[in-house]
């Protein structure tokens, strides 16, 4: 009997200690917890109205004011900013390019704090009042700790619950009747509670259940995209972002078409520099023009010598002889006239015709000899730069051969190619690939048709600086047909993941909700949104890519 005791007893402190130790295992001491710190948000309020954006950050014991336009989202800059304190009236410092610093020592109390802004500028005055929570500093005890000591607390409660079962099982052992049984009965057990506590605990791996959860970000000065998929971007970011807004209107605006294009020449002011003989190409004496290089019409460019062959060679030198030979004869004659002319002997008319007709002979013999050695001057039609040439020394060119190209570079035409009739005056913008608009002037159409197309010419109006012949353009012409809805500028609209257009409302001072939209093209910088927005709406944009990258 004492040994079944003493049995029963060793069993039950064996169960306690390895309880024990599994509530407390090393590395892992479940008494005493390192507190982590405190979080504590940023307090923050906004007001709004019709001219202005408010939002008020506490930053210890200073109020940080950011004061926009309420249509554009533009910060507002050199303001009067008068708040009505708890403390009394103060005055808002301001900062160029910074928001507006307000000293408030009495931050450090927290609660609720009406505060009215009036807000003074060059529009005029408003006023705005806010109430700000300022949050207490008591630190408080985390998600985490309070799940670990209810943890503790439920280890404790099943260590003295096995240790009570293993206890009462000894005593009935020990003034039971079948005294060996009983104990084989409580060693099974005694090992079945201690596994059945390690199982609770599971302590392998550490593995405490479900994870306690992560204290949340609370700083506010981070940008993020909330549960219901808006986004919290707080006024530091916008500025760093540079969003800009626009207060949408339903307005009626002319449809639109868009066309295909490139830039050409100005036919009045751009020509071709052709040889109208073949021949082999020289330059003058200053060389051959380079590329862009101004010229001015009638000014020689290069020099074309027209090859002579055997047989041209033969034919000139005969017909110098028979020249020759005439000019020989009527040098005679006329010297005869000259003798016999003063005694009355040959009339003075047949004296003069002679002289005429020397002189005839001897200018075709002269025109021969300069139509075998002089080469033919290539002469710039119009003023302009050279737009494009590759004249080389030497060169063989055949007659009606393009040698340079001369444009005018402030007269530039844009040609675009239309399936449908385009006639008329029309409003007409191009857009380049760089983003750049062109507005166009409406010169005509054609009449007859190009590939299945009707060309219709406009000019540029305005700066073509940075504009070159054969650059491809979009062209937006308007229609007589008209449609009514939103417009907002191309830049506002980004493309979601799914391939539709988005575009952000400016939904709260710090919030933008993003929204699904079917747009229709306007014009060169803006577009007709069809379904997805209301008008009243202020719309990003600028910054909208920026805003789409947000997590």
């Amino acid at each position: 009997m004492r040994r079944l005791l003493v049995a029963v007893i060793g069993a039950a402190l064996f169960g306690a200690i390895a309880l024990g130790s599994v509530l407390a295992h090393d590395g892992h001491d479940h008494g005493e917890q390192v507190k982590a710190p405190p979080i504590k948000a940023m307090s923050r309020a906004d007001a709004t109205s019709d001219q202005f954006e408010l939002v008020a950050i506490v930053r210890g014991l200073e109020l940080e004011i950011f004061l926009d336009d309420f249509a554009t989202n533009e910060p507002v800059e050199g303001a009067i900013i008068e708040v009505e304190t708890p403390a009394g009236p103060a005055k808002a410092k301001s900062f160029p390019g910074k928001p507006y610093r307000l000293s408030a020592p009495w931050l450090s109390k927290p609660g609720a704090v009406d505060l009215i802004f009036t807000v003074a500028t060059n529009g005029g005055t408003d006023i705005l009042p806010l109430t700000l929570n300022v949050g207490d500093t008591q630190p408080m005890a985390s998600a985490a700790q309070t799940n670990a000591a209810s943890k503790s607390l439920n280890l404790g409660m099943i260590g003295a619950i096995t240790l009570a079962f293993v206890v009462g099982l000894g005593v009935m052992a020990a003034v039971g009747r079948r005294p060996r049984r009983i104990a084989a009965i409580l060693a099974t057990l005694s090992v079945m509670s201690i596994l059945t506590a390690g199982s609770v605990l599971a302590h392998d791996g550490d593995d405490h259940g479900e994870p306690a959860p992560k204290a949340q970000r609370a700083s506010g000065d981070v940008a993020e995209r909330l549960p219901d998929g808006g986004l919290f971007v707080p006024k530091a970011m916008q500025r760093i972002f540079a969003v800009r807004t626009v207060l949408t209107s339903s307005r009626t605006y002319r449809h639109q078409i868009e066309l295909p294009g490139r830039i050409v020449p100005d036919p009045n002011a751009s020509g071709y520099v052709q040889a109208s003989v073949g021949g082999r190409l020289m330059p003058t004496s200053d060389g051959f023009p380079r590329l862009g290089t101004a010229v001015k019409k009638g000014d020689v460019l290069a020099y074309v010598t027209p090859p002579i062959q055997a047989i041209d060679m033969s034919d000139m030198q005969q017909r110098r002889g028979e020249l020759d030979q005439q000019i020989s004869i009527v040098e005679r004659r006329l010297a005869r006239y000259e003798i016999l002319g003063p005694s009355g002997a040959v009339a003075r008319s047949q004296l003069e015709d002679t002289r005429l007709e020397l002189e005839g002979l001897k200018e075709r013999r002269a025109s021969l000899e300069k139509s075998k050695r002089e080469p033919e001057a290539l002469v710039a039609p119009v003023s302009g730069v050279v737009a494009d040439g590759g004249a080389v020394a030497g060169q063989i060119v055949q007659p009606s051969a393009v040698v340079f190209h001369i444009v005018d570079p402030e007269r530039l035409w844009v040609e675009a190619l239309s399936f449908e009739p385009v006639g008329g005056a029309r409003i007409a913008s191009a857009t380049t690939g760089q983003g750049a608009t062109l507005a166009l002037e409406y010169r005509g159409s054609g009449f007859a048709d190009r590939n299945q197309s009707i060309p219709v010419h406009f000019a540029i109006a305005g700066d073509v600086s940075r504009l070159r012949v054969g650059q491809f353009v979009s062209v937006l012409v308007s229609t007589d047909e008209e449609k009514t809805g939103v417009a907002i500028p191309r830049t506002g609209l980004v493309r979601s993941a799914n391939g539709t257009d988005v575009v952000f409302e400016h939904s709260g001072p710090e919030r933008f909700t993003a929204r699904q939209v079917r747009v229709e093209p306007l014009d060169s910088l803006n577009v007709l949104i069809a379904v997805g927005l209301e008008p009243g709406k202020r719309i990003v944009t600028q910054g909208a890519e920026l805003l789409d990258h947000v997590r």
